[in-house]
């Protein structure tokens, strides 16, 4: 019979609080703003600089910019890249103001999907 020492819940317990940890660091870092057709929109905390967003979808990401409405830097499919832009345009604001959040280091607001 294996004896069980006093550390090994507490290894257990000490590992499961890591990785809540680093679940909260990573949604900081990158938090989803909103999600729609396969397609996650995030801003980063640690960007600064011009006012953007970005788009992922299908392991390919673009970077839009939110003032000029266009895409940046990166690629994704003309249809995607159409899709976003659409929803882009109808929150506009929305965007500028989590913008904002996010160069003050504020919880980001969540953004309705495209319909």
């Amino acid at each position: 019979m294996q004896s069980v020492s006093w550390n090994q819940p507490l290894r257990a317990a000490f590992s499961r609080m890591l990785l809540q940890v680093a679940v909260m660091i990573s949604q900081l870092s990158m938090p989803e703003i909103s999600r729609f057709f396969g397609i996650v929109i995030a801003i980063y905390y640690k960007e600064h600089g011009v006012p953007h967003f970005h788009a992922k979808y299908a392991g390919q990401t673009g970077v839009f910019s939110i003032v000029d409405l266009k895409l940046i830097e990166g690629r994704l499919p003309k249809r995607v890249v159409a899709l976003v832009l659409e929803w882009a345009f109808e929150y506009r604001s929305e965007l500028l103001d989590n913008w904002q959040r996010a160069v003050a280091q504020e919880p980001l607001q969540p953004i309705a999907p495209l319909e």
